[in-house]
C-alpha cells in the first residue's frame, strides 16, 4: 500500500482569526472553502500533492494544544521568516533552536495555540 499525506484538520473556534494567520500571515493559499453540515471548512495549501491544512470552525476542540502536535513548514530563511512574523505582530513561543548544523526552527502559536513550526534546512 502506497500512502500520502492529503490533509491536517485543525478544528478552530474563529475561522476568521486562523484564516487570517494561516493565508496572510503564513501565506498558504487558500485552494476552498465550503459549508458542509453546517460547519464552514477551508482547505489551504499549494498544489502538486502537497499536503493540505484544513481549518474547521467549531466550538468543540477535540485535539487541545498543549497535547504535543504541531504543524511544521520549511522556509528558505528563518532568519526573513521572524523580521515577517515580528513585522505582523506574531511573537515566537520557542527558538530560534538548532540542534545541529544542518537545521534551524522556531515555533509560534496560532490563534488556537496550536504550535506552528518554521524550519530552515541550512
Amino acid at each position: 500500500m502506497k500512502l500520502s499525506l492529503n490533509w491536517i484538520t485543525l478544528r478552530v473556534h474563529d475561522l476568521e482569526a486562523s484564516l487570517d494567520f494561516y493565508h496572510r500571515i503564513l501565506g498558504l493559499p487558500v485552494e476552498r472553502r465550503f459549508e458542509s453540515r453546517g460547519r464552514q471548512i477551508v482547505m489551504l495549501g499549494t498544489g502538486g500533492g502537497q499536503p493540505k491544512i484544513e481549518l474547521i470552525q467549531g466550538d468543540e476542540t477535540v485535539l487541545k494544544p498543549e497535547c504535543g502536535v504541531s504543524v511544521g513548514f520549511e522556509v528558505a530563511s528563518l532568519d526573513e521568516a521572524i523580521d515577517h512574523l515580528t513585522s505582523q505582530g506574531i511573537p515566537l513561543a520557542r527558538g530560534p533552536i538548532m540542534p545541529n548544523p544542518y537545521l534551524r526552527f522556531l515555533y509560534v502559536l496560532d490563534p488556537d495555540g496550536f504550535e506552528v513550526q518554521l524550519a530552515e534546512h541550512i
